[in-house]
């Protein structure tokens, strides 16, 4: 384990090259580092296949903005909903 820390940057080196390197705490193994797997799933799919993400269903290319009719002064705007007292408050 001190060789592991003392060399760190030397080892995450070798992981990144494809060598796979377990860690060891008195001959005990503990950890592996090594290369990450080539097919890995984006974030989304695994959060999506885990049942923590709700994917929406927008087709955003499709989206086309229009242009307000008058200006709008956001900090105003922001400032109104924060004073109004039926807004959920911030933590």
């Amino acid at each position: 384990m001190t060789e592991l820390k003392a060399n760190l940057s030397k080892y995450l080196r070798m992981a990144s090259r494809g060598t796979r390197i377990v860690v060891k705490d008195r001959d005990e193994p503990i950890a592996q580092l090594g290369p990450l797997p080539e097919d890995r799933e984006s974030w989304r799919v695994r959060l999506s296949e885990a049942g923590r993400l709700r994917p929406g269903t927008q087709a955003w290319s499709k989206l086309r903005l229009s242009r307000l009719e008058q200006r709008v002064d956001i900090q105003a705007s922001l400032q109104a909903v924060r004073d109004d007292p039926n807004e959920v408050p911030r933590r």
